[in-house]
């Protein structure tokens, strides 16, 4: 279980294998010794299983593998060498929730529609991202509900049809990956996990 706040930007430094297994190497500013093997990691969204940890300049270097359902609902079948992800580790008994409960189980791909700047001042400029949902997740975003967008929770700000948009401070635009994203651009997805079990309950009292 996570919570989407972004505790470091790992960098993708190998990829190995093809079909439906890769496995992934990324360097990381985590200490080594605090990662324990088989602990549970957010990268970008989806919650993958560390499978060998190093240590190497500034932190380590941990690997994942990464199966055929992962590569075919999440963008981690595009990661190459120099991808820079979001990471969260694991949440603990007692940790401050201070995002919203995520699972690291990617529901869909967002696609970004359009990037603008709403405010600047003394510390940066503000962002609006207009997203596009799939077709079939668009019943679970909700006007000032949450969403975590590649392993950032986030609020909603708008809703019409499919289309959505998230507000960036220019705080997490610099200590996440959001500050490199564009038009076209596609995220991992995980809807409200409440959103999807209330609409599961309504449907089987259907």
């Amino acid at each position: 279980m996570f919570t989407g706040l972004v505790s470091d930007v790992g960098t993708v430094v190998s990829v190995a294998g093809d079909g439906d297994l890769r496995r992934i190497a990324i360097r990381a500013s985590y200490d080594p010794a605090s990662i324990a093997l088989g602990a549970s990691i957010a990268c970008s969204g989806p919650c993958l299983t560390a499978v060998s940890i190093e240590p190497a300049e500034d932190g380590c270097v941990f690997a994942v593998d990464a199966a055929a359902e992962t590569l075919a609902r999440t963008t981690v079948g595009a990661w190459t060498t120099g991808t820079r992800i979001n990471l969260e580790r694991s949440l603990k008994i007692g940790d401050e929730l201070g995002g919203h409960l995520v699972t690291g189980h990617v529901d869909g791909l967002a696609e970004i529609v359009e990037r603008t700047s709403v405010t600047a001042d003394a510390w940066g400029a503000s962002e609006r991202f207009t997203l596009r949902a799939p077709s079939a997740l668009k019943k679970f975003i909700a006007e000032k509900g949450s969403v975590c967008l590649d392993g950032t929770s986030l609020t909603v700000n708008a809703v019409e049809d499919d289309l959505f948009s998230v507000l960036l401070i220019p705080h997490t635009l610099q200590v996440t990956t959001w500050g490199e994203r564009r038009q076209g651009d596609r995220l991992n997805l995980e809807v409200d996990l409440i959103a999807r079990y209330a609409a599961r309950l309504a449907e089987a009292r259907a």
